[in-house]
């Protein structure tokens, strides 16, 4: 996952006060106008230096060759939703602080960066042909003019910082993977279909914008990995009540599927009319365009008391999740769907 592996980001103070320490103990080592020369070097370079590898640890959010749609729609949403607060120097909400805010931030962060090497370059000169008082007195003024440029963005480091944590631990899917979507309301059998045809037990993804989390399971065919993602609080409701937040999830969703079930219990006894179930069907496959949408009857082994007599159930297979019966049949046929073809290397 591409947010796994960013590095802690340091405080302003934290920052300046590696820089000053170590700048120190080198001028200690040297004598005279080499130790002046000496310690703005070792100063100006770590803050250049840390400040620049915070900015690239990041992945460029402009790219989609480095950032998928699926994970910049994820950590918008995020980033929205969490508790992270966009420094007030964006000029944006930080109710409402994304992806936007992060990049502004990090775009200064970068130009505190150059800028200590901008600093670097015009006291270094100076320290060179004078005598050690006076370079003494430039390197000090040096030094305050990059503490001050550090202490600018600290604001800035604070909320890449708290970016990073909202996004680092969170659990990976695969937007590359060929992905198999489960949708329908509450208690259709969703979950219980994941954790049947794959490895899940009940493996869920934690994620702000939904109460139970996300629940995800993988199955292979043919040596080819399927993701199956059952999605709560999401996709088992109609879009007009859902929050700008879970919104915004469900975009990040239709840049992850690759076929989408539609769940449904002809008995009612998920506690939703068959009627209800077939419209949150429609507005799903609505919203995901493109993508094949199979409708499932779950619970054929009640066929007894189902209540299709008043509806047109429309619906392309029936299985038991219960009683296995037809599942298998199911997810081939979501497999087939999808059509999946991997590149091999020589045509890469």
């Amino acid at each position: 996952m591409i947010f796994e592996d960013l590095p802690t980001t340091p405080t302003s103070e934290e920052l300046i006060d590696k820089a000053f320490s170590r700048a120190a103990r080198a001028g200690r080592a040297k004598g005279g106008l080499e130790a002046q020369q000496s310690m703005l070097q070792t100063a100006s370079s770590i803050i250049s230096d840390n400040l620049e590898n915070v900015v690239t640890a990041w992945p460029d959010f402009a790219y989609e060759d480095e950032v998928h749609p699926f994970y910049y729609e994820l950590a918008d949403a995020i980033l929205t939703s969490s508790s992270v607060s966009a420094p007030q120097s964006s000029g944006i909400d930080g109710e409402t602080a994304g992806v936007d805010a992060l990049r502004q931030s990090l775009s200064e962060v970068m130009w505190a960066s150059r800028k200590a090497r901008e600093i670097h370059d015009e006291y270094q000169p100076r320290l060179r042909k004078t005598d050690v008082d006076t370079a003494r007195k430039h390197r000090k003024q040096a030094f305050a003019r990059l503490a001050d440029v550090v202490e600018q963005v600290d604001d800035e480091l604070l909320f890449i910082n708290e970016a990073r944590n909202a996004l680092r631990d969170l659990p990976e899917i695969d937007p590359e993977e060929p992905t198999i979507v489960v949708a329908g309301y509450p208690n259709v059998g969703k979950s219980s279909f994941v954790n049947d045809v794959t490895n899940a037990r009940g493996e869920t993804a934690s994620y702000p914008f939904t109460t139970k989390g996300i629940g995800l399971g993988h199955l292979e065919r043919d040596h080819i990995r399927y993701q199956l993602v059952d999605t709560p609080g999401l996709l088992d409701r109609p879009p007009e009540e859902r929050n700008e937040i879970e919104t915004q999830a469900v975009s990040a969703i239709e840049h992850l599927g690759d076929c989408m079930l539609v769940l449904l219990d002809p008995t009612g006894e998920c506690g939703y009319p068959l009627e209800s179930q077939l419209e949150l069907r429609d507005a799903v496959a609505d919203q995901f365009g493109d993508l094949p949408v199979l409708t499932v009857a779950n619970k054929v082994d009640r066929r007894d008391v189902w209540t299709d007599d008043d509806h047109d159930l429309d619906a392309d297979y029936e299985m038991s999740v219960e009683t296995g019966e037809n599942v298998e049949t199911v997810l081939e046929a979501a497999i087939e769907a999808i059509d999946y073809e991997p590149t091999l290397p020589f045509e890469s």
